[in-house]
């Protein structure tokens, strides 16, 4: 398993390295220098994660209301007080992050995080999609039943599609046959839109920071006193719960977050290099779908027919890879094109029908014309309408092949696409990834990739 996990950390980072090589080494033309502007961003947001990867940094966020025990649980993981605690609500006003060796190759960070329902609105949301796209686990941390508030904050992170811990805290507070009726509601609504309860190792119950107990002393003379007490931290399940993680899946976690980030900014790259080409794009088409037209209509053999308009669909894809700046080999323009022809509901593979029919009709024609006027003029209808049909299968193909490079260059060996669905093709059963792929059934949809 951990030769499994350093393949998939390897191929990550080649997959990274590669986007990098691609992106971040744009011709110095005008026009490149105003797109190597716009993406600067998404550069930065790739270097950012081949460095998480290559230093084998995993964070993990705590998320959780006011005075849940985020920051206690964090500092209780840590071994000793560094992040702020304390009666009073929202001590905790900014994320905030401190670096946690537990031991092995990976390095962690753990993020704590502000109440979810101290701040206001839009800024809240932001701050939680900015940690939660930071993240590789979440901690969610509640203190007993989970309020509306709660279940709603929980379901949303749920979306991230992050593996996630559901944290029972404060257990010191609560006699054991009320624990163990809250841990098995909590078991139930923690999952969420999940089909079945969450597992052992997707929710823990501790007492990070218990509250002081009365304990009576007695002293040598016989006298007696009573004193308050604080009982140690009940915290060696989350730990172990979490080593457990990191050692069966930690680096493999790494990779796939890394990758759905780096598909993240590729897609971005893409968009904003369709958009800025926009108008490119259209001259290119128009003129594909002109020669196009011109080639098959006065080409008398049908067989050529078809195989001219294949290899001319083929070379608009490539241009306009060229024109985006998005590499593609022949093999790959060839699978794009195999894609759209099978996506057009049958549109652009009865274009084929016909050119194959309409052609041997011309061809015909061509052969018994000698001199006959009628037989041109019938050859020339033939011509002018597989023209036609032809010059608009060309546009359709061209604007399908747009919408599919707008999604980002993640085909090829070491696309980003190909190594999320090889990651997610080879996790064991008996990991937090493989739960969440199975049980939402919607990841690799999500992340364009083959189930």
């Amino acid at each position: 398993m951990n030769n499994q996990q350093e393949t998939h950390l390897n191929r990550a980072r080649a997959s990274l390295r590669q986007a990098l090589s691609w992106y971040g080494n744009l011709p110095k033309s005008r026009f490149d220098s105003e797109l190597a502007g716009l993406i600067k961003p998404e550069i930065q947001l790739l270097t950012a994660n081949l460095n998480k990867l290559d230093y084998n940094v995993i964070r993990i966020a705590a998320f959780g209301l006011v005075s849940r025990g985020k920051s206690a649980v964090l500092n209780a993981l840590l071994g000793q007080k560094i992040l702020q605690t304390g009666p009073l609500n929202g001590v905790t006003q900014y994320p905030r992050s401190i670096r946690w060796n537990p031991g092995g190759k990976i390095e962690v960070e753990l993020i704590d995080t502000p109440g979810l329902d101290e701040i206001a609105g839009e800024t809240r949301a932001q701050m939680a999609r900015e940690v939660t796209h930071q993240a590789d686990l979440i901690l969610f941390v509640v203190s007993g039943d989970i309020t509306r508030t709660e279940y709603e904050a929980l379901l949303d992170l749920r979306q991230s599609q992050k593996p996630l811990i559901l944290v029972f805290n404060k257990i010191d507070l609560y006699p054991d046959t009320d624990k163990t009726a809250i841990y098995r509601n909590l078991q139930e609504l923690g999952a969420g839109s999940l089909a079945k309860p969450l597992q052992p190792d997707e929710i823990v119950m501790v007492a990070a920071e218990p509250s002081p107990i009365e304990v009576r002393v007695e002293y040598a003379d016989g006298s007696e006193d009573y004193e308050w007490e604080t009982p140690p931290a009940q915290i060696e399940e989350l730990q172990q719960t979490i080593l457990k993680i990191l050692n069966r899946e930690g680096r493999s976690l790494l990779s796939l977050n890394a990758l759905v980030q780096a598909k993240d900014a590729e897609e971005s790259i893409a968009s904003k290099t369709v958009e800025l080409r926009e108008k490119e794009a259209e001259n290119l088409i128009w003129q594909y779908a002109k020669y196009k037209s011109l080639a098959v209509g006065f080409n008398p053999v049908a067989l050529l027919d078809i195989c001219g308009g294949i290899v001319a669909d083929l070379a608009l894809i490539r241009s306009l890879s060229r024109l985006y700046g998005l590499p593609m080999t022949g093999y790959e323009a060839g699978k794009l094109l195999k894609t759209i022809l099978f996506s057009s509901g049958g549109l652009l593979l009865s274009e084929l029908g016909s050119s194959f029919l309409l052609g041997f009709g011309k061809s015909a024609i061509a052969i018994s014309s000698g001199e006959n006027p009628m037989n041109i003029t019938a050859f020339a209808g033939t011509a002018i309408t597989q023209a036609g049909i032809a010059g608009y299968g060309a546009y359709s193909v061209g604007k399908a092949a747009q919408a599919y490079l707008e999604k980002g260059c993640s085909w090829g060996e070491l696309g980003v696409s190909n190594v999320i669905e090889e990651i997610l093709s080879e996790v064991k059963s008996d990991t937090i990834l493989y739960r969440l792929w199975q049980e939402l059934g919607v990841r690799g949809n999500k992340l364009g990739v083959r189930s």
